[in-house]
């Protein structure tokens, strides 16, 4: 479980054409256990979601693929995609105080409707003004609320005119053609600007999540990510959504004919179309073997597929990874009323802690033939704030301490036991973990009832829904995060996983509040000094791990090694959803 890089397999190259040669059509084939969390670029926050994404939308700015993650300028600096070009102070797109930031946008960029529209500045307001829609609402909030002036009014408005209202796509359009974000301005159709609560050297990278795509003025008849919305899903991308069915178990793409190379720098169009199947229950082998026959391509989130040790006759190029995720975790439900608020109860979830034998999930997790190491705070090694000497509830071996732990659970009043309601993904590695997890925890006397859910659904819905949260549909959960950037990245654990936000569509999961976390938060985006700043977010974690509102068990590689089918050329990463750009690949002919 070192983290050292290690080789990603290939493919035979023999057959491959040079870069400069790249082949037109085919059908992409995408096959595995995954599912989008939602289609809706407001609402969506999910890798195998942004996977899909990478070919239907685009944002202000976005990450190039690159075959060399160890090149921290060409995988971790946006680079403009609907933008022309990166604003500066010199070109006049970033004010002296370095407060305002004008981003003019590329001419020339059209929604596939009927007829062709270009896409305008009003476009990219309207989808920012979608964000915190009491519907399906973005799951990084607080990245805008803590950046943009007056995007945090907005959002506290939005909220409280639909707290008691008939929530319909006309009600909520209304409501955002009447009111104004503060910060946000489209001087025409080709000029935003944006005004900023304080100077952020990373605002460009904010400008480059899923959340900052804009919205045509026809979506303004569907509630936000419904099946309505789904099926009739705009595209300013290489690629359009053509067909959904049995609720997103086939998904197919086309190439967007509208869509001109000339207009985007970061994608491309080589496959004619990308069909997607989910299969929850195809064996690790039995994929293999459709791949090695040239029936499928890629194994869609089936990342047990990966593997470093080529087969005869293929070969290994050399791999890198930019780092690590907080994969997995252990959240805890901190609104359940089960067990009497079990999980509300510090001494119970130091308990969970002190059983969990981190080794035994790596091990697990090996094959995903990955680096991973356990980890003891919330901030993973690679992120800013990570400090590889804390650990506050470290055990022998890192294999838990069930003595203690059971100690713990009678000091908390549960010395007879409880049951918790554990949420569980239907994948068979994540099965494995949850049973690992589970049989530590009987040891010291908590017995876990599973709930089982899709990769969608876990992380759409049963996750990220408050009011499953208070209604007790689960009290503890294994999921992962991925930081949405790397390099200059302190605030991309903390605040989505950890600062206060309770609406539909969070990533604080649990609903963990400290106003302290908070506070230090705004301290930390304030500071100038990056060293000072490096500071408070340890400090941040520090509090938060006193607090204990989720068990950090691995830091777990970003990227892992993907096996795919022979045919399937310029296999590209984009670290930031975990996966290749499939518009950037393309397909020799069957043989």
């Amino acid at each position: 479980m070192a983290g050292t890089a290690q080789p990603l397999a290939t493919t035979d190259t023999a057959l491959s054409p040079t870069r400069d040669d790249p082949r037109y059509g085919g059908i992409l084939r995408l096959v595995g256990p995954g599912g989008v969390d939602h289609i809706d670029t407001a609402s969506a926050y999910y890798a195998t979601s942004a996977q899909i994404l990478r070919a239907l939308s685009r944002q202000l700015f976005a990450y190039p693929a690159t075959d060399d993650l160890s090149a921290p300028e060409l995988a971790f600096t946006p680079a403009p995609d609907l933008a022309a070009e990166t604003p500066s102070v010199d070109n006049g797109g970033i004010s002296p105080d370095r407060r305002t930031v004008t981003v003019r946008l590329r001419e020339g960029v059209l929604w596939d409707t009927t007829p062709p529209r270009e896409v305008t500045a009003h476009d990219v307001v309207r989808g920012f003004k979608r964000l915190p829609n009491p519907v399906a609402g973005a799951g990084a909030l607080p990245y805008f609320t803590s950046t943009i002036v007056g995007f945090r009014e907005y959002c506290e408005a939005y909220r409280a005119a639909f707290a008691d209202a008939e929530i319909t796509p006309a009600a909520l359009a209304e409501f955002q053609h009447s009111h104004d974000i503060a910060g946000l301005r489209a001087v025409d159709d080709h000029t935003l600007v944006f005004r900023l609560v304080r100077p952020a050297n990373d605002f460009l990278n904010i400008l480059a999540t899923g959340f900052a795509t804009p919205a045509p003025v026809e979506y303004d008849a569907y509630l936000p990510d419904s099946m309505e919305f789904r099926r009739n899903t705009r595209s300013c991308a290489p690629y359009r959504l053509t067909h959904y069915a049995d609720r997103g178990l086939e998904i197919r793409m086309e190439r967007n004919p509208v869509w001109r190379k000339e207009t985007d720098p970061i994608r491309n169009q080589y496959v004619e179309g990308i069909h997607i199947t989910v299969a929850s229950n195809v064996p690790v082998p039995e994929m293999e073997r459709r791949m090695d026959a040239g029936e499928v391509d890629l194994a869609w989130s089936y990342t047990a597929v990966s593997w470093d040790r080529p087969k005869p006759g293929q070969e290994a190029a050399p791999r890198t990874y930019p780092g690590f995720a907080l994969n997995p975790y252990i959240v805890f439900n901190l609104r359940s009323p089960n067990q009497g608020r079990a999980t509300s109860n510090p001494k119970v979830r130091q308990a969970i802690a002190y059983a969990i034998d981190k080794v035994a999930i790596g091990e697990i997790l090996d094959a995903l033939d990955a680096p991973n190491e356990p980890l003891g705070s919330i901030i993973p090694r690679g992120s800013v704030g990570h400090r590889d000497d804390f650990d506050p509830y470290a055990t022998p071996g890192q294999r838990g301490d069930r003595e203690r732990a059971r100690q713990l659970l009678v000091e908390a009043g549960y010395g007879d036991g409880l049951t918790l309601i554990a949420a569980v993904r239907e994948i068979g590695i994540h099965r494995k973990v949850m049973d690992s997890v589970a049989a530590n925890l009987a040891e010291i006397g908590i017995a876990l009832e599973w709930r089982t859910f899709t990769q969608a659904e876990y992380y759409g819905s049963a996750l990220s829904d408050p009011e499953a949260g208070r209604r007790g549909d689960w009290d503890i959960a294994e999921p992962g995060f991925t930081p949405d950037w790397f390099g200059n990245n302190g605030r991309v654990i903390v605040q989505p996983l950890f600062q206060t936000n309770d609406v539909p569509g969070t990533t604080n999961y649990g609903g963990y509040s400290n106003p302290r976390v908070d506070a230090l938060i705004e301290r930390a985006l304030e500071e100038p000094d990056e060293r000072r700043a490096e500071e408070l977010w340890h400090e941040i974690d520090v509090l938060i791990m006193q607090d204990l509102p989720v068990v950090p068990i691995l830091s777990f590689a970003a990227m892992t090694s993907r096996y795919y089918g022979k045919r399937v050329r310029n296999a590209v990463h984009v670290p930031q959803i975990e996966f290749f750009d499939i518009t950037n690949l393309w397909l020799e002919p069957a043989r």
